[in-house]
């Protein structure tokens, strides 16, 4: 992996969900390119670990992000620490498959909450923090761009989020901040890992075009252009990193 270890030099970025997965590897990505990196999670054994693996340009700020006060204990935290932000991946959110007839109400909060009052609210409340020309990111999915079964509610919530990026590319513009979203196809996690077993995860890398399922770091590698100068000219955009999995047809097998 090549990094551009200065394109974020002095810069100050906030990760949620920030203590595996694809929060992981783009917290690791931006600090190794040179930004002070705050992470956020629940579990603050797992979010102490991550910060040991970053280093010292990690800070580590627990709490539940669907839960306001923690929200508003992030902002205020960074605020008197750090003054301002530079970069926003609002990457926290959860997967949940099941038929529609299936789904209970407080799945039905549990999930909505998670995957789009999260992202809402972080922005709602570190928006008036951020720079002028700074960035979000919104780590969206692949999966509204298709009618997969068993995913009415996830998929809803996902939708929910891409217009949230267009909308705020266009509120924010007058502050020369850009915000856009990342639509992950199959990605190696351990969330991944932990909710298909083998034989599904070979199953699924079977549909992709290129033949694997992704990796966290290629997901950080997007977002991290994304929110660079590089991507000055990128707003209110959607960028699928799925292997080709939604417009492109696999080779057929021999």
């Amino acid at each position: 992996m090549t990094h551009n270890s200065f394109r974020f030099d002095g810069k100050i970025a906030l990760v949620t969900g920030g203590s595996s997965g694809m929060g992981l590897a783009t917290a690791h990505r931006l600090a190794a390119e040179g930004a002070q990196v705050i992470i956020t999670g629940r579990d603050k054994a797992r979010l102490d670990e991550a910060v040991a693996q970053i280093g010292d340009r990690a800070t580590g700020i627990p709490g539940d992000a669907t839960n306001l006060t923690d929200i508003e204990t992030l902002a205020t935290t960074i605020r008197d620490r750090y003054g301002r932000l530079d970069v926003v991946f609002a990457n926290a959110g959860i997967g949940s498959f099941q038929p529609i007839a299936d789904v209970t109400e407080s799945e039905f909060y549990r999930v909505l909450d998670t995957n789009f009052k999260t992202a809402f609210f972080t922005l709602q409340h570190t928006i008036p923090l951020l720079s002028d020309r700074a960035a979000i990111v919104i780590n969206a999915s692949f999966a509204p761009y298709r009618g997969f079964p068993a995913s009415a509610l996830y998929s809803a919530t996902k939708a929910a989020v891409h217009n949230l990026a267009r909308t705020l590319a266009t509120e924010l513009s007058p502050r020369g901040i850009r915000v856009n979203s990342v639509s992950p196809g199959y990605i190696d996690t351990p969330a991944f890992r932990a909710e298909l077993p083998v034989a599904a995860q070979n199953a699924v890398a079977a549909t992709v075009p290129a033949g694997r399922v992704g990796s966290s770091d290629e997901v950080a590698a997007a977002v991290a252009f994304l929110a660079s100068p590089e991507a000055s000219y990128i707003n209110g955009e959607d960028l699928l990193i799925d292997g080709g999995l939604i417009n492109a047809i696999p080779a057929p097998t021999q």
